[in-house]
């Protein structure tokens, strides 16, 4: 089955490539000119234009290899994607985040990247970075941006309650973070807000700290879901900010990262856990006067380390110029190209020389504390996982908010991630 549908995928290609004249679909030709289809999820106007202008310096400087851009939406990119696939019309350059690769990869919708990509590229970007796009022996995107999860604190408020500041060399650890969060509450404030309507990422990640990972491949290859003591840390602190010390605010477990902000401006909370990227809308939105710094986020056992998910540029196993959409991404992701990119979508990149630009360094907007955990970042616990998405929306998602509520506990909490996230997993691995 799987057979038949790539060959009628590969025929209609090819009826397309005889009418590309006409049609001017992806991956097509004019009069021997290489048309192709690059799909960007970028949607702050600074990265919009960023993509956009590098399209256009790459089209004036590649008349015979011409790239167009498709506008996508990081909310559907997924089930599109996958509708794309199937129907044999997929953008030839695919933006997306390495999470969201395993189940195309495994298909045979994404070329495997190994042959094709420059060595100046391959050594440039840490093989830590390449693991997440890496599915069994193949590559099959390339890494380009990722983005820690900091505490944006205010710095009025910790600066006058005179508790330690943390620092990438002397972060907090998960006990001092829930005594300081105490310390700060009272009154109706709080000392953190935790935006956790979307939890599974967040618990997953900053598990890596305390040594947690959740997931476990065993010697036939075999992905289990285990939740130990060291990945109970984490989710623990939360559960007990909310429910046992009122340090953190019950209410914003059920926003996203932007709904917390008008509470944080008007003072209400003294801390928010957020991506790094978040620092934009801050700059956008802050009253004036208002004081905020960066921090990271508490360590464990582990350190600082935490898991990334990176944005990733992936080709169509059904592009019939693959390596001409490699070129296009090798010169998007040139040092200078990339810490363009960095920059329009305030993240930070993969690439080393990049990330040694002075741009990234800078005291302004706290660039330079979040490039100072760049080398803590490790690949997400569920990246090669077969079947996380659904583990994360069936199972994960609505016991980790019950959890976190107080609507259960961490028995329940370890049963129902445990032993009904391994039932899914079960039919994914057979």
């Amino acid at each position: 089955m799987r057979g038949a549908r790539r060959s009628a995928a590969v025929f209609a290609a090819v009826t397309a490539l005889l009418l590309a004249g006409c049609s001017g679909g992806p991956g097509t030709t004019d009069h021997g000119r290489v048309t192709l289809e690059f799909q960007s999820l970028a949607w702050q106007k600074e990265s919009v234009d960023a993509n956009r202008q590098l399209v256009a310096e790459w089209n004036r400087e590649h008349p015979d290899i011409q790239v167009r851009y498709v506008q996508g939406s990081w909310d559907s990119v997924h089930d599109q994607l996958l509708t794309a696939f199937e129907g044999g019309e997929a953008p030839d350059i695919i933006h997306d985040a390495s999470d969201d690769l395993a189940d195309f990869a495994y298909g045979g919708y994404l070329a495997d990247l190994s042959d094709d990509l420059p060595a100046r590229l391959k050594s440039d970007i840490p093989r830590r970075s390449w693991r997440t796009t890496t599915f069994g022996d193949g590559i099959y995107g390339v890494p380009f941006l990722q983005e820690p999860r900091v505490l944006i604190a205010n710095a009025t408020w910790l600066k006058k309650a005179g508790v330690r500041i943390p620092t990438a060399d002397d972060p907090w650890t998960w006990d001092e973070f829930r005594q300081i969060t105490e310390e700060l509450s009272g009154d109706g404030k709080y000392g953190v807000a935790w935006p956790l309507k979307e939890p599974v990422s967040a618990t997953l990640n900053l598990s890596l700290s305390s040594g947690g990972t959740m997931f476990h491949r065993g010697a036939d290859g075999k992905v289990t879901v285990r939740f130990e003591a060291a990945d109970e840390v984490m989710p623990r602190t939360v559960h007990d900010q909310v429910a046992t010390d009122r340090s953190a605010s019950a209410t914003t477990l059920g926003m996203g990262g932007s709904d917390t902000l008008p509470g944080f401006f008007a003072g209400k909370y003294a801390m928010v856990p957020l991506g790094f990227s978040y620092r934009q809308q801050i700059v956008q939105q802050a009253p004036k006067g208002f004081d905020w710094q960066v921090l990271p986020a508490p360590a464990g056992a582990d350190g600082l380390a935490q898991g990334v998910s990176p944005q990733t540029l992936s080709v169509s196993e059904d592009s019939p110029y693959k390596k001409e959409a490699a070129r296009f991404i090798d010169f998007l992701l040139q040092p200078r190209n990339m810490v363009r990119l960095a920059l329009g979508d305030w993240m930070l990149p993969t690439g080393t020389e990049a990330l040694k630009d002075p741009a990234l360094h800078t005291p302004k907007n706290d660039w330079a504390a979040g490039t100072a955990l760049a080398a803590d970042l490790r690949p997400a616990p569920a990246q090669t996982v077969r079947g996380y998405p659904e583990w994360k929306d069936k199972v994960a998602t609505p016991a980790l908010q019950e959890y976190y509520s107080g609507a259960i506990g961490l028995d329940e909490l370890r049963a129902r991630l445990v032993d009904d996230g391994n039932l899914v997993l079960a039919r994914y691995q057979r």
